[in-house]
C-alpha cells in the first residue's frame, strides 16, 4: 500500500565537500552525526523521458530507511509529494496508475542508475526535536539506455523535517552561504545525471532537464515549434491572437495531465478542477472558431464533453452531499426527526464509492488516453486559420463581446419566464453561457488586461448567483429521492420537507437578486 509524504529540501554544491559548523544555524543545539547509508536507485522513465520532462521522478531504490518505490511529483521549488511503495522486482500497479496520463501507452524501463555514499547529520533543537537532515552525497551515476556514459558529484541536501517551519532552511541556506555553499544547479539528482551522462554531453549546463524551477515543467513531451507564421517571442509572450488562444489551450492541457493522480487519489477538489479544465477547453474550442479550425477541435470537444459528464458524476453528488450536511447542520434539534444524518452520509458514501470506481477506469480507457494525445498532437501542429495571426486585441474583445450577446439574451428569456421548471432550465444555459462568457475573457485577460479581468469578475458573480440556484433545483430533486426512500423505510419525511423548503427559498432569493445584478453587469460590461 503506497503512503504520501511531502518532502521539502534544498539541494547545493561547493568546491569543498566539507560542511561548516551548523550549530551556529539559529536554533540549532546540536548536530548528531547519522552515519553513512548506501544507496542504490534506479529511475525509470519512458524512451522519450516523458516523466522527466515534467519534472517526475519514479525510482528503485535499495538501502536506508525507505527502501521501495518511490514517485515524486513536483508542488513548488523545493517541494514534492513523495508516494511510496514497498521494494518489489516490479512498478506496482498503484504507481503507473499515477503516471498513466503522461507516459500512456508507452513502456516505462530503467534509464538511470544512481549510486550514492550518504553521511547524514540530524540537526536538533534544544529539546532534541528533529529540525532538519542534512546529508553529503557521493553519487556515482551510469546512464542505462543507449550509449550514455557516467558522472560522479558531490552535493548537500538539507531536508526540513516532518511539520518543520520551512523558514528554518533560509537559517541553514545563509549559514551555507557564508562558507562558500551554493545552490545547485539542478533541480534534482536524476536531472543532474541525464544531463552529465547524455552522449557528447560534456557539461550539465546544456541540459534543458535542469533549466526552470520544479512545478513550471511542460505536462507531456516537448512540443514541436508551432507552424504559423507570427510565434511567441523568445520569452514566450505571446504576439497574436492565436498564440493567445494556444496558450490558454495549453494550461488547460496541462491541468488534464497533471490533476490525473490527484483525481485517481480522491485529493478534495480534484475532481472538480479537472472539470473545469474540460470545460475550458470546449468553450475555447467554441469561442474562438475563427482562430481553430473546428474540423479539427469539434471532435476533440465531443471527447472532452464525454469526459466532463464522466468527472461530473463524481463532482455533482460531491457538491450536493456538502450542500445538505451543512444545511441539515444549520437546522435546530427539534426540526431533524429520524436518522437523517446516518441516511445522507450512506447514500454520499455509496454514491462517491461507485462514482470514484467508475473514474477510475475512464481515466485508465482508450479514449481518454486517445484525447490526451490529441491535444498534445493539436499543440504540436495548432489547426490555425488565417484570422490566427491578427492582432490579439480586437480579436479577443470581439470573442468575448459575442459571447457575452449570446448570455444576454439568454438571461433576458429567463427573466421573462414565470417561477417553474421552464425558468429553472433557461437559468441552467445562461450560466453554462456565463461560463463561457468567462473563459472567453480569461483568454484574453493576458492581452486586455483590466477590462478582461472586470469581465472575468462580473462573470463569476454571475456564475456563483446562478450556481447557487442550479445547485437548489437539484438539491430539492435529490431531497425528494431521499424522503420517497426514508418513508419506504418506515422513517419520518419531516425533516427532508423541511430542508426542501430551505432550499426552495434559497432559488427564490437567487430569482429575486437576478434582475438587479443583471442589470448591473449589463450596463458597466467592458466589452
Amino acid at each position: 500500500m503506497a503512503d504520501t509524504k511531502r518532502e521539502i529540501e534544498r539541494k547545493y554544491e561547493s568546491d569543498d565537500a566539507a560542511l561548516p559548523d551548523l550549530t551556529r544555524v539559529r536554533g540549532v543545539a546540536s548536530v548528531r552525526d547519522r552515519g553513512v547509508t548506501h544507496l542504490d536507485a534506479t529511475y525509470h522513465d519512458t524512451a522519450d523521458l516523458r516523466l522527466a520532462a515534467s519534472c517526475v521522478t519514479l525510482r528503485r531504490r535499495t538501502g536506508g530507511a525507505d527502501a521501495g518505490w518511490h514517485l515524486k511529483f513536483p508542488v513548488a521549488p523545493g517541494v514534492r509529494d513523495e508516494i511510496r511503495a514497498p521494494l518489489s522486482d516490479t512498478l506496482p500497479d498503484e504507481l503507473a496508475a499515477l503516471i498513466r496520463s503522461r507516459v500512456r501507452d508507452r513502456d516505462v524501463r530503467p534509464v538511470v542508475r544512481l549510486r550514492s555514499d550518504r553521511d547524514v547529520r540530524h540537526l536538533l533543537d534544544d529539546q532534541d526535536r528533529l529540525l532538519a537532515e542534512v546529508s553529503v552525497d557521493t553519487v556515482h551515476a551510469e546512464r542505462l539506455t543507449g550509449e550514455g556514459g557516467e558522472a560522479r558529484w558531490t552535493e548537500i541536501e538539507v531536508e526540513l523535517a516532518d511539520d518543520g517551519d520551512p523558514d528554518f532552511l533560509d537559517k541553514v541556506e545563509k549559514r551555507l552561504r557564508k562558507a562558500g555553499v551554493r545552490p545547485s544547479a539542478s533541480a534534482s539528482k536524476l536531472a543532474r545525471a541525464l544531463a552529465e551522462t547524455e552522449p557528447g554531453t560534456a557539461s550539465a549546463s546544456t541540459s534543458s532537464a535542469q533549466k526552470g524551477a520544479p512545478g513550471t515543467p511542460p505536462a507531456t513531451a516537448p512540443e514541436a515549434a508551432p507552424r504559423h507564421k507570427h510565434r511567441p517571442r523568445p520569452d514566450g509572450t505571446p504576439v497574436t491572437v492565436g498564440d493567445h488562444v494556444l496558450a490558454y489551450v495549453r494550461a488547460q492541457r496541462d491541468a488534464l495531465v497533471e490533476l490525473d493522480p490527484a483525481v485517481r487519489q480522491d485529493v478534495p477538489d480534484a475532481v472538480h478542477r479537472m472539470r473545469v479544465a474540460t470545460r475550458r477547453l470546449r468553450s475555447t474550442f467554441r469561442s474562438f472558431r475563427s482562430v481553430l479550425d473546428r474540423t479539427v477541435t469539434d471532435p476533440v470537444s465531443a471527447d472532452l464533453k464525454w469526459l466532463a459528464t464522466e468527472l461530473g458524476a463524481d463532482r455533482d453528488q460531491e457538491v450536493l452531499a456538502e450542500r445538505l450536511t451543512q444545511a441539515l447542520g444549520r437546522l435546530p434539534a427539534d426540526q431533524v426527526n429520524g436518522p437523517v444524518a446516518e441516511r445522507l452520509a450512506a447514500w454520499s458514501e455509496a454514491r462517491h464509492h461507485g462514482a470514484h470506481h467508475q473514474l477510475l477506469a475512464v481515466l485508465d480507457s482508450r479514449r481518454h488516453l486517445r484525447l490526451l494525445d490529441t491535444l498534445d498532437a493539436l499543440l504540436a501542429d495548432p489547426p490555425l486559420r488565417k484570422k490566427a495571426a491578427a492582432r490579439p486585441d480586437k480579436a479577443l474583445a470581439k470573442a468575448v463581446a459575442k459571447d457575452f450577446g449570446k448570455l444576454s439574451r439568454l438571461v433576458e428569456h429567463a427573466l421573462e419566464l414565470p417561477p417553474g421548471t421552464e425558468r429553472d432550465t433557461a437559468l441552467h444555459e445562461a450560466r453554462k453561457k456565463t461560463k463561457r462568457t468567462r473563459y472567453a475573457a480569461e483568454t484574453a485577460a493576458p492581452a486586455l488586461g483590466g477590462p478582461a479581468e472586470e469581465a472575468v469578475r462580473d462573470m463569476k458573480a454571475l456564475q456563483g448567483l446562478l450556481g447557487d440556484h442550479q445547485d437548489s433545483v437539484m438539491a430539492r430533486r435529490t431531497l425528494r429521492e431521499l424522503a420517497a426512500v426514508a418513508h419506504a423505510a418506515g422513517e419520518s419525511d419531516f425533516t427532508y420537507g423541511v430542508l426542501h423548503a430551505g432550499e426552495a427559498h434559497r432559488a427564490r432569493a437567487a430569482e429575486e437578486a437576478l434582475p438587479e445584478a443583471w442589470r448591473s453587469i449589463s450596463r458597466e460590461f467592458p466589452f
